[in-house]
Order: structure tokens, then sequence, then C-alpha cells
């Protein structure tokens, strides 16, 4: 396959839609991907994760144009991983979404550049179990340096912060701060795919996968976007993606913006779907 002319940019989700149930690629997809990438398709992705564990469960594709991580609160240059756009709350907006959080009895994980250096700091006596069971998942990696343990809510907001994210078994807890911030910044209120414990995330108003996406899009000087995904947070991508294609598993809302439903995550559906607009025989 040699180089092509075609100028579309083409975003995937992570989790659920490009990675298996495992959160691993398979060779299949991973083969698809850097066939492309080598032949000058501009492929990329858009991900709730942070470019440290976005970065470790893809190490076998070869993305070299930047990626879209934090549900578009960073586009990151995949190679070195330098922040090549970011946002960011005001101290204002920080000490609302904090405070909102604790008058509800909760207190998220909070996201920041301190220091030049991605970390989200936690208060350990503060986590739910489902938080816990998080922050153990990044601590226990060796690669993951962003853990901060913090011993007081005061350090919570310290450097740039730029997302929060609480994790909860119970719904009805989350609710209630969904709806009073909702209107003022962007919130996700979803289920982790993997624990099915409730998640609230919190970004800045103008702040998203589309954002980014059509950040990315003037960058590469792309005529198009094609997209996929699975769950809610890709909503706003699919929203403003010239062709947008869920996988079978997929959130309902997701499917009805769909211009087409492709097969599951587990069955390489992307890959597949990429391959056979590219005519790739592998």
């Amino acid at each position: 396959m040699g180089k092509r002319t075609d100028n579309t940019l083409y975003l995937s989700d992570l989790d659920g839609t490009l990675l298996r149930s495992d959160q691993k690629l398979s060779a299949y997809t991973c083969a698809v991907i850097n066939r492309l990438a080598a032949a000058g398709v501009h492929f990329s992705y858009a991900t709730a994760r942070s470019i440290d564990t976005a970065a470790r469960v893809t190490k076998g594709i070869e993305v070299d144009i930047p990626v879209i991580v934090h549900n578009g609160a960073f586009i990151v240059d995949s190679v070195t991983r330098r922040a090549l756009y970011s946002a960011k709350f005001t101290p204002e907006e920080e000490r609302l979404i904090w405070g909102t959080f604790v008058s509800h009895g909760l207190y998220p994980l909070s996201y920041a550049v301190i220091e030049g250096r991605n970390r989200f700091s936690y208060l350990r006596e503060k986590c739910s179990r489902a938080q816990w069971a998080f922050v153990l998942s990044r601590t226990s990696n060796a690669e993951d340096h962003r853990a901060r343990e913090i011993f007081s809510p005061d350090e919570a907001l310290e450097g740039d912060v730029y997302y929060f994210a609480c994790i909860e078994g119970d719904e009805q807890t989350l609710r209630p701060v969904y709806e009073f911030l909702k209107e003022k910044f962007r919130c996700i209120f979803s289920r982790d795919i993997y624990t099915d414990a409730p998640w609230l995330e919190v970004l800045p108003k103008y702040a998203s996968k589309a954002s980014a996406a059509k950040i990315l899009q003037e960058k590469l000087g792309c005529d198009r976007i094609v997209c996929f995904g699975d769950e809610v947070n890709d909503i706003p991508m699919f929203e403003i993606a010239d062709e947008k294609y869920a996988v079978s598993g997929a959130a309902p809302e997701l499917k009805s913006l769909a211009t087409a439903v492709i097969g599951s995550n587990d069955e390489d559906a992307v890959a597949k779907w990429l391959a056979k607009k590219f005519q790739l025989l592998l």
C-alpha cells in the first residue's frame, strides 16, 4: 500500500471501541493501523484516559500524529508526550466545583499540572471503594508517577487544575452534583465500563472531544472527520463528525447519532471497517 492522498482525520475512542474488553489491542488491529499510518493516513484516538495510561494500552500501534486525552482537555504529541493544547479552570471555578462535591460529602480526584507535570491528587481516607480501586490501578504501575496523595483538602487545588473525577458506588449521591454543575461546566455522568461504578467527570465548559477534534483537524489540514465510539462522552465528537460509527455495544444515545452501527470492539470492528475502506489485505 503506497502513500495515499486521503485527507480525512480518523478518530477512535479507546475503551469499549478500539480496545478489546481485556483493555488490549489485537494483533490484527495493530497491523491495520500501522499499515495505514505508514501510508500517511491520519489516524488518532480520542480518549478519557491520560496520555500515560493511553500510551501503555496502545503500545502496539504507531500513531505519529497528536492524540486527544482527558476527554478533550489535552491534545498531546504522541511521541514526546508534550501538551500541544490544554484547557484549565479558573481559580473561582476550581473552588466552586470542589465546594459543590464536598458539600455533598464527596471528595473527587483533582487533576492538575503541578511544576510542569501532570498529577492527580487524592485524599485516601475520603475515597470510596470504587475510587480507591481506581487509584490503586494507577499507583500499582511503576511507570505511572501521577498519583499524589494529599492530607488536607486545601492541597487539592494546587497547580493548574483541568479535570475532576468522582467515582462513587451510589449514583444518587452523585446526581445532585451533576445537576448543579452541568449548566456551568462540561459534565459527563456515566458508568465505568469495567466496574460499572457511577463516574462523574467535570471539565471546563469549552473542553470536549469535539472541540479538540476540530483543533486537531485544523492543525493537520484535514477536510473531514470520521470517528468511532461507544459511550456518551463520544456524543460531542459524533455531533461534529462527517461520518460516525458506533460499535454494537454502544450507548443507545450514540447509536441514534451514528452513520451506521458496526461490529463489537471484541471483533476488531474499527480495524475491519478501516481495512475494508482502504482495501487492505492482511
